[in-house]
């Protein structure tokens, strides 16, 4: 892949997860919702095995609730995307 295209998708990528994910609906998806109106919710509540280091896309530290999900939409792209490339490095070699 050329350096350049990849800077490019990384750049749009990150733009779209900055300016964006403020606008993503903050209603539950419509598994979520069939299990609260079931009353099975809690069911599907356990311990995860690793904890999120940015629950609810909220940022600790920043009072603004779109300035911070703004943050974490760019540090869960970069996070996705540098997992990729060092997927895409072990798999190479």
């Amino acid at each position: 892949m050329d350096k350049n295209m990849f800077l490019v998708g990384l750049l749009i990528a990150l733009l779209l997860a900055i300016f964006l994910s403020p606008f993503a609906s903050p209603w539950p998806d419509g598994l979520e919702k069939v299990a609260e109106n079931k009353g099975f919710i809690n069911l599907g509540e356990v311990q995860p095995v690793i904890t999120s280091p940015i629950p609810d896309y909220v940022w600790p530290g920043i009072k603004s609730e779109r300035l911070a999900t703004s943050v974490a939409g760019l540090v869960g792209t970069l996070i996705l995307c540098g997992s990729g490339l060092g997927l895409g490095y072990f798999l190479k070699k």
